[in-house]
């Protein structure tokens, strides 16, 4: 099991920036996969960065260039570096994890962008 507990959300203007945080209860070497995913109001949630046990990263398309995932190994934490953010950024941003073949939450952390 994993618990994530994730932190550093707000109300930032259009062109500001934000810097997530996901703290896991256990060494995130022994976590597949670690993605950050985000839910706007009335759509469906999807993830927007991922980085595997190995350090690869990945992004979608729409944050590619504007956020940033990376790791510290000795704090069990993954971060989302989030800039040049956008009204439709807004949304609960969550941080997921992947034990073998276990997905796991956290409950999240609004994030709204201010036009």
């Amino acid at each position: 099991q994993v618990q994530l507990v994730e932190s550093g959300g707000g109300l930032v203007q259009a062109g500001g920036s934000l810097r997530l945080s996901c703290v896991a209860s256990r060494n995130i070497f022994s976590i597949n996969r670690m993605d950050w995913a985000r839910q706007a109001p009335g759509k469906q949630r999807e993830v927007v960065a991922g980085i595997t046990s190995g350090g690869s990263t990945n992004y979608a398309d729409s944050v590619k260039g504007r956020f940033t995932i990376s790791r510290d190994i000795v704090k069990n934490t993954v971060y989302l570096q989030m800039n040049n953010l956008k009204p439709e950024d807004t949304g609960v941003y969550s941080c997921n994890a992947w034990v073998a073949f276990t997905n796991y939450w956290g409950q999240g952390t609004q994030v709204t962008v201010s036009s």
